[in-house]
């Protein structure tokens, strides 16, 4: 049997939006409503098998309802811009799905969907139609049925005739229509009957089946006051009948032929933009190499030993360690690969100590070395006891600063941009998941004989860029001598005290014991805290507490319900606190005492080439997101300490680095003067946004201006800031407003910006890092304003990301001629950790301080503040 799905593609990307967390990829742009759509198509295809499919758009703002009501649907809130930008997302996905979509002027999506579904049902096919619209449960038949989801995406009630009839006290789906007559919509702005609701409207229709027949038999009704605002309201009740009823013979352009499904599903186009979009686990589970059989064969000889090689007149070559797997401060190093434009060497990276003219070679100042990821290759070649100098170009280095949007998953991602085809990815060498493992040697040999070709060939071709770009000393002058100071601090890793995080582990369990015993008595029941149906049983039920959201399995106990419900009992307060503490003992407690290795260090990883903004990330694990908010979270730096009692842990912290950016880069007069002044800036912010005298700013006014002040900076939205202050989003547009009215620096840099990325297709910090914004000149509003918003604060991001950079570069040149036993520990965005002696601190702070203070010139001061102590809690 043929079986069609039809959704309701705007109620499906708005549930999918509320549903889940903000979600972003590397490029900013939000990804949670495509995402939710993704899980919700993957499932639907899985489960239902259809054979036709067709999404369902609205096409404007006004359709041939408003010729009826001009109200209809009005009062609704504007779309987050959040939201908005994902729309285009969503048409790509079912474009890549080979989903058919459709939208049509002067009709809504219900309108398609219920034309189509009244041919489908005529041609006998089964039909499922995915809403979070009640209103679609009219169009239900014995053949069509009516997923509505109720809570997200999953929560999912099937609406049958018999669902309809159980559901609404035998009601038909055809009375649907009624009751929204009588009951009207709040969502729609259908007024209905005053003083009509659902229980009313359903006795009514039990009694006289129709709003028309109702009419024609009003003297029947019982009860005066229902009769009287029937009568008063009998205009209202039949125009919001029609308003609800379905047009089912809509003049649609497309028939359910075009709606069937392709018969083979080419998986490129998905994974192209499951790739763009970061959603790992649904790459996970593609078989993300069907479409990599199209790599060019090239046959290259390889050989296993430098015989051939001339290394006495060889003055720069390409090389290459390859490892087992991506964490290259640990796993096996298998081969190491030479190519010297003529040669192809291949070895076993356990033999390369045995090659002394090699290491000799490796090791000397004077000779240049190309690679794929510098920091990599200076890790590796520790770990077999070489030291490895002049790297002059890292191609994974260099293709990140040409274009930071472009992913970089492997050599093949990289090297593909250069006409280099013939790398196979990493995942067609290995293998993945349980799958993956080491291949034989000789496939190992010509797969790295495959990189340093292909290394070299792309090479001369991405210095020309650089060059075109004006990027070469982002490139030799920032990011690879960061490169090698990155890898002496993963190396080097952080003392961590495992007994002070054990400790603090048995603390936090007592915490949570005595939280475990009030909240049960405070229920006066035991029960499992962490099942949210038993929670929701004791909340909902024992303690009779006001019902704020059902799921379809209970109650919802979500964070946002229990915030609601403080202060209606004690029970909530343990409730919030322990899951904070939960979660906290799970995550960081317990998970950093599993990372800690055998020298009583955790070694971390920065990640060079993620964020487009060129800011320096953590992995394996992330010490950039230690907790701050809980005292208990900021604790848990106490377990973090120098390696002797006779050291300290420093901490240099640039000051409202962004901010000062920002002023420089806008020119704005107030805020300029203001940080030459050394005024706070969140208070000259308020000063100037609420128009009264520093005097008069109270700690609700700086905490508002200091979140514009930084939503500024981050491209925040009204929807965004009225979410974070807890304002409504007419109120957080006022601030935004009155915000730019009182900096015009910023409001003209703003404009300024914008038109410049228009021009050039591209935006620049201020040391020349690109960043590419082919969407700022889209016809489509939602991609144009979220690329708008990228232009202008990319450039504020970026450089206070450069500037802290060039800082550790200029640092670590600098250190070299001083006699400080400082070591450089960790990045964590505006700050840098130290490990030093004691005595060292005062001379060593203004010698960090003069040397981060003066990592750039700008119109205002850099401010760098210094703190110690006997771990890093103790130095915040």
């Amino acid at each position: 049997m043929k079986k069609l799905i039809l959704i309701d593609g705007n109620s499906l990307s708005f549930r999918a939006f509320y549903a889940l967390p903000l979600l972003q990829n590397k490029a900013g742009i939000h990804t949670n409503a495509v995402y939710g759509f993704a899980m919700l198509l993957e499932k639907i295809i899985k489960d239902e098998a259809p054979t036709h499919f067709l999404v369902a758009f609205d096409a404007g703002k006004t359709t041939f309802r408003h010729e009826t009501y001009g109200e209809y649907k009005g009062g609704r809130q504007k779309t987050p811009p959040e939201l908005s930008e994902q729309f285009p997302y969503v048409r790509q996905l079912l474009d890549a799905y080979g989903i058919t979509r459709y939208e049509l002027d002067n009709y809504e999506a219900d309108d398609i969907i219920g034309t189509l579904s009244k041919e489908a049902n005529d041609a006998d096919f089964e039909t499922i139609i995915v809403t979070g619209d009640r209103d679609l449960t009219q169009l239900a038949t014995d053949k069509v049925t009516i997923y509505y989801t109720k809570k997200g995406i999953t929560d999912v009630d099937h609406y049958t005739p018999e669902f309809i009839a159980e559901k609404y006290n035998g009601l038909s789906p055809e009375q649907i229509v009624d009751m929204k007559g009588l009951m009207g919509d709040t969502s729609d702005n259908i007024p209905g009957v005053a003083g009509v609701g659902e229980k009313t409207a359903i006795k009514l229709l039990s009694q006289f089946t129709t709003v028309e027949n109702l009419y024609d038999h009003i003297d029947e009704v019982s009860g005066k006051k229902l009769k009287e605002k029937l009568e008063l309201s009998k205009d209202d009740a039949l125009m919001s009948k029609k308003l609800a009823t379905i047009n089912c013979n809509s003049p649609l352009k497309v028939s359910l032929n075009d709606t069937a499904m392709p018969q083979e599903q080419d998986e490129s186009e998905k994974i192209e933009l499951f790739k763009k979009l970061e959603f790992k686990q649904l790459l996970e589970q593609l078989d993300v190499d069907s479409g990599q059989s199209q790599e060019e064969q090239l046959e290259l000889e390889v050989m296993t030993d430098f015989s051939a090689v001339n290394f006495s007149q060889l003055s720069e070559a390409t090389i290459h360690i390859e490892l087992e797997d991506s964490n290259y401060l640990k796993d096996a190093i298998l081969k190491f690969g030479l190519y010297d434009g003529v040669n192809h060497v291949v070895i076993d990276a356990t033999t390369l100590s045995q090659h002394s003219e090699l290491v000799a070679w490796l090791e000397n100042e004077e000779t240049k070395k190309i690679v794929y990821d510098a920091k990599k290759t200076y890790v590796a070649a520790h770990r077999l006891d070489i030291n490895i100098k002049n790297i002059v170009f890292d191609a994974m280095l260099a293709s990140y600063i040409i274009d930071p949007s472009r992913a970089i998953d492997d050599v093949q991602s990289v090297v593909s941009h250069y006409n280099q085809h013939f790398v196979p990815s990493s995942v067609s060498i290995y293998g993945k998941g349980k799958k993956r493992q080491v291949p034989e040697s000789e496939t190992l040999n010509d797969y790295v004989a495959a990189i340093i070709h292909a290394v070299y060939q792309a090479t001369s071709h991405m210095q020309a860029q650089l060059e075109e770009f004006n990027q070469v000393a982002l490139l030799q002058d920032m990011e690879l001598p960061l490169a090698r100071i990155l890898s002496n601090m993963e190396e080097t890793g952080i003392y961590t005290d495992g007994q002070a995080l054990k400790e603090m582990e048995i603390e936090i369990q007592q915490k949570l014991d005595t939280l475990i015993a009030n909240i049960h008595d405070a229920a006066g029941e035991s029960f499992n805290i962490n099942s949210p149906k038993q929670l929701g049983v004791v909340l909902f039920e024992t303690l009779e507490l006001p019902v704020i959201k059902k799921t379809k399995t209970g109650y919802s106990t979500a964070v946002d319900v229990l915030e609601q419900l403080q202060g209606e009992h004690p029970i909530i307060d343990y409730i919030l606190e322990y899951r904070q503490l939960s979660k906290l003992q799970s995550t960081y407690v317990e998970g950093l005492q599993k990372v800690i290795s055998e020298d009583n260090r955790i070694h971390s990883r920065f990640n060079q080439t993620l964020a487009q903004t060129g800011r320096l990330s953590s992995v394996d694990p992330n010490l950039q997101n230690i907790p701050v908010r809980l005292e208990e979270g900021r604790r848990i730096r106490k377990a973090f300490r120098p390696t002797s009692k006779d050291n300290v842990i420093l901490s240099a912290d640039y000051s409202q680095i962004e901010l000062r950016v920002l002023a420089h880069i806008t020119q704005d007069d107030s805020m300029i003067q203001a940080f030459k002044n050394n005024e706070d800036i969140h208070t000259a912010t308020a000063v100037k946004v609420f128009d009264v005298s520093p005097d008069e700013v109270d700690s609700l006014m700086r905490r508002q201006a200091k979140a514009v002040n930084f939503g500024i900076v981050y491209g925040i939205s009204d929807y965004g800031l009225s979410q974070s202050l807890g304002i409504t989003r007419k109120q957080a547009k006022q601030f935004i407003d009155d915000y730019l009215d009182s900096f015009p620096g910023v409001k003209q840099y703003m404009q300024d910006i914008v038109k410049d990325a228009k021009a050039q297709g591209y935006v620049e910090t201020l040391l020349h890092r690109r960043r590419y914004i082919p969407d700022i000149t889209s016809r489509n509003f939602n991609l144009r304003s979220f690329a708008e918003r990228t232009a202008m604060n990319t450039p504020i991001q970026g450089s206070a990301a450069d500037i802290i950079k060039l800082a550790m570069v200029n640092y670590d040149q600098a250190i070299q001629d001083q006699t400080f036993n400082a070591t450089l520990l960790l990045q964590v965005h505006d700050e840098l950790i130290f490990e030093l002696p004691r005595d060292e601190v005062e001379e060593f702070s203004k010698f960090i301080e003069d040397i981060m203070d003066n990592a750039l010139s700008l119109d205002v001061p850099l401010l760098v503040e210094t703190s110690y102590g006997d771990t890093w809690y103790d130095a915040k």
